[in-house]
């Protein structure tokens, strides 16, 4: 059997779920599967057909379930679409955004919903995953065209621990440090978003408490 077959099987039950937990095999599925292009025997263990099964499977593990199993299934997916600048071309960017594509009928909605958890591991995740994709112009333009959710990246209320806080940050920073980002976004959200990189992951806005009594 090829890994593709034998993971998906392994994913069928629970105790093969925490198997590949315990022995990190979706971290190294990824690998493999990022190292495909430059590997002569990749098809040997890649087929495609299996490789967009595991990814669908992927996807419903980091839905359902437990949450260390959703947690390494959404870790494996941010690692698997990472793709930086300066690795960026064409073809791995359609690459990645295929990939991206079939992990949900909508999946910024999938993502976002993981990212809005009141489960600081599982909100931060999701984070994550916007995080590995935000370099990609694609991923940008699935951002600004997705109702609210530049909304949602500068707002700050949406995760209180130090680890929300710090993922939030990173994700900014991920938008802001690419060349294609003020076009893409539009200079209003790209300066709200440098303003928010600007104040720091910490940053608490001072409200200033004004007396309505004896206004009428």
């Amino acid at each position: 059997a090829t890994a593709i077959e034998m993971v998906t099987s392994l994913a069928q039950s629970q105790h093969g779920r925490q198997h590949l937990a315990q022995q990190g095999v979706m971290d190294k599925i990824s690998n493999m599967i990022r190292g495909a292009d430059t590997d002569p025997f990749s098809s040997l263990y890649l087929p495609g057909d299996g490789f967009k099964a595991v990814l669908v499977r992927m996807s419903q593990l980091a839905n359902v379930g437990a949450t260390e199993m959703r947690v390494r299934s959404l870790e494996a997916i941010a690692h698997l679409l990472t793709l930086q600048v300066e690795h960026q071309t064409e073809d791995l960017l359609a690459l990645t955004e295929s990939w991206f594509l079939l992990l949900a009928k909508q999946p910024m909605d999938m993502i976002s919903t993981i990212s809005t958890q009141p489960f600081p591991e599982l909100h931060c995740c999701g984070l994550r995953i916007f995080t590995a994709i935000a370099p990609q112009p694609w991923a940008q333009r699935l951002m600004i065209n997705t109702p609210s959710f530049m909304e949602f990246i500068v707002d700050r209320s949406t995760g209180k621990t130090k680890e929300a806080k710090d993922a939030k940050f990173e994700l900014v920073g991920a938008l802001v440090g690419t060349s294609t980002a003020s076009n893409i976004l539009g200079s209003q959200h790209y300066l709200r978003l440098k303003s928010y990189l600007r104040e720091g992951p910490y940053y608490v806005a001072a409200v200033a408490a004004v007396s309505t009594e004896g206004a009428e």
